[in-house]
């Protein structure tokens, strides 16, 4: 298969990046006390928080099954898989600076380096991956043990109470999303290639674009956010 753009691809993963940046902002605007809500127990918010994050992971799926089918070798793997491990590391440390005491040890970009290598690895199980999918997602819902709780292992995701963190993504159930990514992009790509590559709608070009964009987008919003915010307050106090 040729390589090139699959456009739907980068329109979806464009929406859920737009979702995200919405989502965020209104989390800083909270933050900054600018609006009062509960983003750790409102359902309003955390079903938000896990569509997006379920969309931004089956998205990844969906790209490694793009990846495997058209033959990327290893080499071109590890050199995207480093600048996700690099970012990870790097919300680690700005997280740790802002939220020192519920600081990001296994957020998003921790769990989707670690599960990227895992489904590529897998790829090859083809239809199997929908069990596969299914098993992690319902596993952690009958294996907890107190073992898992400390941070050595909390990002298995066998817990017993969730880590006092700002982020926190598992393998497991996630990596349960994105294997079935995979087995949907293997089925696409196999039956139904267009769904992922055909044109898309001038309103959603920009969403394809910001989906190319994805990584950098969601590094460089927050820092732009928390300045804008912080400039704001700070302007607040100075006129008082």
């Amino acid at each position: 298969m040729a390589a090139h753009r699959f456009d739907r691809l980068d329109a979806l993963r464009g929406a859920a990046v737009v979702w995200m940046v919405a989502f965020h902002f209104a989390f800083d605007l909270n933050h900054f006390r600018f609006i009062r809500q509960n983003f750790y127990h409102d359902p309003f918010w955390t079903w938000q928080r896990t569509c997006i994050v379920s969309t931004f992971l089956f998205c990844a799926g969906l790209g490694q099954a793009v990846a495997y089918t058209q033959g990327q070798r290893w080499p071109r793997f590890w050199r995207r898989w480093a600048q996700v491990a690099g970012c990870a590391l790097l919300v680690t440390a700005g997280s740790w600076f802002i939220f020192p005491k519920s600081f990001i040890t296994f957020g998003v970009l921790h769990g989707i380096a670690v599960m990227l290598v895992v489904v590529r690895l897998t790829a090859p199980a083809g239809r199997v991956l929908w069990l596969m999918g299914l098993v992690a997602v319902l596993l952690p819902q009958f294996i907890q043990h107190p073992l898992f709780d400390g941070r050595a292992l909390n990002w298995l995701g066998l817990v017993t109470r969730k880590p006092v963190t700002e982020d926190y993504v598992p393998v497991l159930p996630w990596l349960g999303i994105m294997w079935w990514g995979m087995a949907a992009g293997q089925w696409m790509l196999a039956r139904r290639p267009h769904w992922l590559s055909g044109p898309v709608v001038s309103p959603a070009r920009g969403l394809a674009v910001i989906g190319r964009w994805s990584l950098t987008v969601y590094m460089l919003h927050q820092p732009f956010f928390f300045a804008i915010l912080a400039g704001v307050v700070a302007l607040k106090r100075a006129l008082v």
